[in-house]
C-alpha cells in the first residue's frame, strides 16, 4: 500500500515522504474537544458558532472533515486515541463499572494496551496529560507529567481551560531540551454549559432557547482556549516544529427544550455521535488541504508515531494519514467502522456483553448493524443506554442524506456485504 501511495505523491508533485516527514522529531500537540458536533465549527461551515482559531488552523492545516471516532462515548474513544486500538481490542467500552464493581477494577487495561506515551518514550518524548482522562493517574497511561491523579472524569485535570492554561506552559518551558507530547482534552464544551457572560449574552442575542445558547457559547469559549494554547507556541517559536492534531471525543446535538443531547447525538450510532472532523498541521512539511477521504481516530497513534519516526504497534489497524497526505488524499483503505456499547461496562475482560452496534461505512454509505446478542436490543432487560432502541439494520446514503434521516430501503444486498465486512474486521458469535 505504501508503494501505491508515494507512487500517486510523485505524480501529484508532492515533496515529502514519510520518513523525510519524521526526520525533525517534532514536538506534538493533541487537541481533542470533549462533546461538540461535526458540524458546529466555521471550518465546517456553522453560521452562528464562531471558532475564529479553530478555522485559521483549518486553513492551515490538512483536514479530514469526513473524521469519525470508532464510538461515541468518551472514555472509549478517548481510549483508542491514546492506544490506536479499537473499543473491543483494548477493552474499555464504558465510562462505569458493572454494578457492584470497584472501578479500579477498570484500570487494568490501561496498563497493558500500547500508549502514544510510552511509545514515544522510546524516541525521548516527555508526555503531559491535562483534561479528560478516566484511567486513573496519569502515570498510568505513560505520560511523564500531567494533572489527573484520581477521579471519574479526570479530577483535578478538569480545570485546564476553564481556569487557564498554565500547568500546560510550564510544561512546555521545561521541556526546552526534549520533544514532547501534549494531551490537551478540556472538560469543553462538556456540561457544565457555564459560559462566560460575555459569551452568553453573545449567543442569547441570535433568539434560540438558553439551552443551545449555552452550548454555543461554549463551543466559542473552547475556541478561544485553542487560540491561546497554539499562541503560546508561536510566542516561544515553536509552531514550525510541531505537529499539532485535531479531533473531537464524540458528537453532541444539544436539545432546544432541555439541558441534554439528542438522542441520535452523543452515545449513538449515528454521524450525530460518531463523525468528528480531525486536521493535521505541520508547517513546512504538510500542505495544507481539505480531503474527503474517510479517516478516523484510530488513524491518529500510527500518524503521530510516524512522525516521530517510530513504527506502529502490531495491533493497531489504522493507517497513516502523513501517507494519505502526501498522496494527495488518495488511500488504499475504503472503509471504516465502529462499535456502540452500553454507558456501564457489561464485562470488564469482554466486550461483548455491551455492545449494542456495531457500524460500517463504504464510501457514501453506512449500515448500523445492531447486537441480536444484546439483552437490550431484544428488549429483555432495561438500558444503561438510552431510548429509542433501534433494533434493525439501518442503512444510509451519507452523499444525499448526512443527517442520516432516511433509512434505504430495496438494498437487501448491500446490507448483505456491508454485513460481512464488519463480521470480517470483528466477528461476534451469534447467541
Amino acid at each position: 500500500m505504501v508503494s501505491r501511495l508515494f507512487a500517486a505523491a510523485v505524480c501529484l508533485g508532492v515533496l515529502w515522504s514519510a520518513s523525510e516527514l519524521a526526520a525533525g522529531q517534532p514536538n506534538i500537540l493533541l487537541i481533542i474537544s470533549d462533546d461538540q458536533s461535526w458540524t458546529d465549527f466555521g471550518f465546517m461551515g456553522h453560521k452562528v458558532i464562531k471558532t475564529p482559531h479553530l478555522d485559521r488552523l483549518a486553513a492551515e492545516s490538512v483536514v479530514f472533515p469526513r473524521g469519525y471516532v470508532p464510538t461515541s462515548l468518551c472514555r472509549p474513544s478517548l481510549a483508542s486515541m491514546v492506544s490506536g486500538l479499537y473499543p473491543h481490542q483494548h477493552k474499555i467500552t464504558g465510562n462505569d463499572p458493572p454494578k457492584g464493581t470497584d472501578r479500579r477494577e477498570m484500570l487494568r487495561h490501561i496498563r497493558r494496551i500500547p500508549s502514544l506515551p510510552r511509545l514515544l518514550a522510546k524516541k525521548g518524548y516527555r508526555s503531559h496529560q491535562s483534561g479528560k482522562w478516566w484511567e486513573g493517574h496519569y502515570e498510568l497511561g505513560g505520560f511523564t507529567h500531567g494533572m489527573t491523579t484520581t477521579g471519574r472524569h479526570g479530577g483535578p485535570g478538569l480545570t485546564i481551560g476553564r481556569k487557564g492554561l498554565k500547568p500546560i506552559f510550564d510544561f512546555i518551558d521545561a521541556s526546552a531540551e526534549k520533544p514532547f507530547f501534549i494531551w490537551y482534552a478540556p472538560f469543553l464544551p462538556h456540561t457544565p454549559h457555564n459560559p462566560p457572560a460575555r459569551l452568553l449574552s453573545k449567543y442569547k442575542a441570535e433568539g434560540k432557547s438558553i439551552h443551545v445558547a449555552r452550548y454555543q457559547a461554549m463551543c466559542e469559549w473552547f475556541d478561544e482556549t485553542c487560540g491561546e494554547l497554539l499562541g503560546y507556541l508561536d510566542k516561544k517559536k515553536l509552531r514550525d516544529n510541531t505537529l499539532v492534531v485535531f479531533v473531537t471525543d464524540n458528537g453532541w446535538i444539544q436539545k432546544e427544550k432541555s439541558r441534554g443531547s439528542d438522542a441520535r447525538s452523543k452515545r449513538s450510532p449515528f454521524d450525530g455521535g460518531t463523525r468528528a472532523p480531525i486536521m493535521l498541521r505541520w508547517p513546512g512539511k504538510l500542505k495544507a488541504a481539505r480531503h474527503d477521504t474517510l479517516a478516523s481516530s484510530i488513524d491518529l497513534a500510527p500518524t503521530i508515531l510516524a512522525a516521530a519516526g517510530l513504527e506502529p504497534h502490531p495491533e493497531m489497524q489504522g493507517i497513516n494519514l502523513l501517507d494519505v497526505s502526501a498522496a494527495g488524499g488518495k488511500s488504499a483503505r475504503d472503509r471504516i467502522f465502529g462499535e456502540i456499547f452500553e454507558h456501564d461496562v457489561g464485562k470488564i475482560d469482554d466486550p461483548v456483553p455491551g455492545l449494542l452496534y456495531r457500524w460500517c461505512i463504504n464510501g457514501q454509505w453506512k449500515l448500523i448493524l445492531p447486537h441480536r446478542g444484546s439483552p437490550v436490543i431484544s428488549r429483555k432487560r432495561k438500558s444503561t443506554y438510552r431510548d429509542p432502541i433501534w433494533d434493525a439494520p439501518q442503512l444510509f446514503n451519507l452523499l444525499s442524506d448526512p443527517h442520516e434521516t432516511k433509512d434505504v430501503k430495496g438494498q437487501a444486498a448491500r446490507i448483505a456485504a456491508m454485513s460481512s465486512d464488519i463480521e470480517r474486521w470483528w466477528k461476534v458469535e451469534k447467541p
